[in-house]
């Protein structure tokens, strides 16, 4: 048994230090301020999002990017607040911009899918960039990506994402975690797997989106509009697939404000795992589950039988410094330092909820925009 626990760390150890080689390897752009060429579609899909979309249309009108070559398309999923007004208040002081207000059309049991998919019928431009409402996007950002679509000719482009600075604890722990998936992502697009990325930041060529069949395929998952249509990137043109590591392209967003809403989110997440059809996608899932109950397993046996104390620190100290060094390197990048003061105790919280996670998104139903979704 000892053997099988060694031999899932070092497998952990290496997939890390993989991530870490590939963060490295993904050059960051800076703004270089190359000539507007290329033609945006932004696409927001929302849903009873009053609080948050003054913030996010604040955001849009600052954009530094010539207002002819870019439009907004907001799409409303069915939401029963006062956003109608706070829309129509924009749209009239800003009547510079190319907005359209745009109500969902269901098609699929997936209402985030089929958001994009009305709002890509309804769109004028080639190139299609997608955040969510409770984001603010960075002034530069379309110049950001004009400038990488012009010197790397990509298809698909991975942003970066952070959460606005809280103080809560809550905020550290989730913090934290994105801290290491963010640092992951970016590491898999270094090292040529690319495997996730989010939809608070991505752009993507709109052709190629309809040649290779959109959403298909996937539209009985609720969610995971950004990563299977990474996958279907990749697979049809994976030196296509490009990630936008630039300080100025990173959009904030907020994290969740209650642990209840906080596990709801991670059931979502994890729930759409079973339904990868990357084979590393995988292979990362069921590492770091084995990694992590292994050193519960470990730990619990170290109460019943003291002689395995020294295999349960040998591997835990190794996996704290390991993963460290990950996410050191994206708090850097994304200045997001402060949460490390409590990474020691997380790093240990996490090891239960990471298992906790793993096994209820198996069997529990979840919650998204209030409503009810099964596994």
């Amino acid at each position: 048994m000892v053997l099988v626990f060694i031999l899932i760390s070092i497998s952990y150890f290496l997939l890390i230090t993989a991530f870490i080689i590939g963060f490295g390897k993904v050059e960051t752009v800076k703004n270089e301020n190359f000539e507007p060429k290329n033609t945006f579609s932004i696409i927001i899909p929302f849903r009873n999002e009053v609080k948050n979309l003054p913030e996010l249309l604040n955001s849009l009108s600052l954009l530094n990017y010539p207002k002819n070559l870019f439009e907004i398309l907001l799409i409303n999923d069915e939401s029963s607040d006062g956003f109608n007004s706070i829309i129509q208040s924009f749209i009239q002081n800003n009547s510079n911009l190319k907005i359209h207000l745009i109500n969902n059309l269901r098609a699929t049991n997936s209402p985030k899918k089929d958001a994009i998919n009305t709002a890509i019928k309804n769109s004028n431009f080639n190139w299609i960039v997608t955040t969510d409402a409770d984001c603010e996007v960075p002034i530069n950002w379309l110049q950001l990506f004009n400038q990488f679509i012009e010197i790397d000719q990509p298809l698909f482009i991975g942003g970066p994402i952070k959460f606005k600075r809280e103080k809560t604890f809550l905020f550290h722990f989730q913090n934290l975690n994105f801290l290491s998936l963010i640092g992951s992502t970016i590491g898999g697009f270094g090292i040529k797997r690319s495997f996730m990325c989010n939809g608070a930041n991505l752009c993507y060529n709109k052709s190629t989106f309809i040649e290779i069949g959109g959403f298909s395929g996937n539209s009985k998952i609720s969610s995971g509009d950004d990563i299977f249509l990474l996958e279907k990137m990749s697979k049809t043109n994976p030196e296509k697939v490009k990630f936008l590591k630039s300080k100025e392209a990173i959009v904030e967003t907020k994290s969740e404000s209650s642990w209840k809403l906080f596990l709801n989110q991670q059931l979502r997440w994890a729930s759409k795992s079973t339904d990868y059809n990357n084979n590393f996608s995988r292979l990362v899932g069921i590492l770091v589950f084995s990694m992590n109950l292994t050193l519960i397993v470990l730990g619990i046996l170290t109460i019943l039988k003291p002689n395995y104390l020294n295999y349960f620190l040998m591997l835990l100290i190794q996996k704290i410094i390991i993963d460290f060094f990950l996410i050191i390197k994206t708090s850097d990048f994304l200045n997001s330092r402060k949460s490390l003061r409590y990474y020691l105790l997380i790093s240990l919280l996490y090891l239960v909820f990471v298992v906790v996670i793993g096994s209820l998104s198996f069997l529990k139903k979840y919650t998204w925009k209030g409503r009810t979704f099964k596994k």
